[in-house]
């Protein structure tokens, strides 16, 4: 890194020349200058990150002809997710994969709690900002990542079935004519194949549980070139090594010829948990992933080749051998994760374990840009404002991704300097009372 990229007025020099590029983006004169305040506001210190505390921070002589243009410019003014997003990646992808190669994309969701029901996707629903069942909206996520760092390039809002079939609702937040129910793996595999089609450098994808259960969502990563590393529950159903389903039976030459795969009651698969306990000894090995706070993170895995058998009795051929790996701490009575991977058949043991933990690096971005930059604070009620705020939440984020990029290894050292700014002593947001309890 040169001295020039440290001196003092660099730091500078790059935001404006970052701003002046998403301007450039929003595609219209008018949105240059209140974008570039937007994603200012975002970056300066304050607890609140909605339209009104940020104006009154950025414009203390002027709150509300700044609030008035702030809430333009992410609620109403129809610039392009995407343009946004193309700059943002322009930007940080270079300083990202300078340091190291693109690693996984990961795949998510976050709930961000919510009051009412008028605003767009909110409903009462499973919040993992919570870890219960709470009134809030869930926003799907696409992230790219190196060993050091990540960025989410893709946001979508989930749009639970009871809002898909309310057209007052619909109506009144703007929710788009095509934009019709999708489960969240769908959302996520829309998000993916739109990476492809980008010529976004590939890597494994990655994701919990609730995307690797779904066998449409494997399959359609398989699909597109891509591998996986993705979570599944115990339950999930697997042949054990070595083994696959029965042959179509033998055409007796009356009547259409038998086709498809059988199983029997005695060779049927297992669930993965029943594989797992079923492993010798020898079969498990204790493999550290990264550095923790104190000591190296480490716990006992085994992976063995299996093949899936999700409904494969409709099926002419066998599925392709993957890997099965299994974490089971000596702590604990019984296996406590299970992954599937496509990941080649020579791979170590290792690789695989540090490939599936590494899908917890977003949760350090969910938290950045929740607690830092307000991507749960938007306080409106629509479609195209909340993922306006989102985008922008993004690239203010993606500023901060690739100063600290600047200085590796320390990917979490660079910090964004910019001047404080106070609140007027009389000034009173609406919903200052609930700002705390409304993320």
């Amino acid at each position: 890194m040169s001295a020039n990229s440290v001196a003092p007025g660099a730091q500078e020099k790059r935001f404006a020349a970052y701003l002046e590029s998403l301007a450039q983006a929003a595609g219209h004169e008018d949105r240059v200058a209140p974008l570039k305040t937007y994603c200012t506001g975002l970056l300066l210190p304050g607890e609140r990150k909605s339209v009104e505390p940020m104006a009154a921070r950025l414009c203390p002589e002027n709150v509300r002809q700044t609030h008035q243009s702030l809430h333009h410019i992410v609620a109403h003014s129809p610039w392009s997710d995407e343009d946004i997003l193309e700059a943002v990646r322009h930007y940080a992808l270079p300083v990202m994969r300078r340091q190291a190669p693109i690693e996984a994309w990961v795949v998510d969701d976050t709930g961000l709690v919510k009051k009412g029901t008028h605003s767009v996707g909110v409903t009462r629903q499973y919040c993992g900002q919570v870890g219960k069942q709470e009134n809030c909206r869930v926003v799907v996520s696409l992230s790219i990542s190196t060993a050091a760092a990540s960025l989410p390039i893709a946001w979508r809002l989930y749009l639970p079935e009871v809002w898909n079939e309310d057209k007052k609702r619909r109506e009144s937040t703007g929710v788009p004519p095509e934009i019709k129910f999708q489960t969240k793996p769908e959302i996520s595999l829309q998000q993916i194949r739109a990476a492809v089609d980008r010529g976004i450098p590939k890597a494994p994808v990655l994701g919990d549980a609730g995307y690797g259960n779904d066998t449409k969502f494997r399959d359609g990563i398989s699909d597109l070139g891509l591998m996986y590393v993705l979570g599944i529950q115990s339950s999930v159903s697997v042949w054990p090594p070595g083994q696959e389903p029965l042959p179509k039976q033998k055409w007796k030459g009356i009547g259409r010829p038998p086709r498809l795969l059988r199983r029997n009651g005695r060779h049927r698969p297992l669930p993965a948990r029943e594989l797992a306990m079923s492993l010798p000894s020898s079969a498990w090995k204790t493999v550290s992933w990264r550095e923790g706070t104190r000591k190296p993170l480490h716990s006992r895995f085994a992976a063995v080749r299996i093949r899936p058998a999700h409904r494969d009795y409709w099926s002419s051929q066998p599925r392709p051998e993957e890997w099965l790996l299994v974490e089971w701490p000596k702590s604990e009575a019984e296996p406590i994760k299970y992954w599937l991977s496509t990941l080649p058949g020579d791979t170590k043991l290792q690789d695989l374990v540090r490939l599936a933990k590494h899908r917890w690096i977003i949760e350090r971005d969910y938290e950045e840009l929740k607690q830092e930059l307000g991507l749960g604070h938007y306080e409106g009620r629509g479609w195209r404002g909340f993922h306006h705020h989102a985008i922008l939440c993004t690239a203010a984020y993606g500023f901060l991704v690739a100063e600290r990029s600047r200085f590796f290894p320390s990917a979490r050292a660079g910090k964004l300097e910019l001047p404080e700014c106070q609140l007027p002593p009389e000034f009173r947001p609406r919903g200052a009372a609930r700002a705390r309890g409304a993320a």
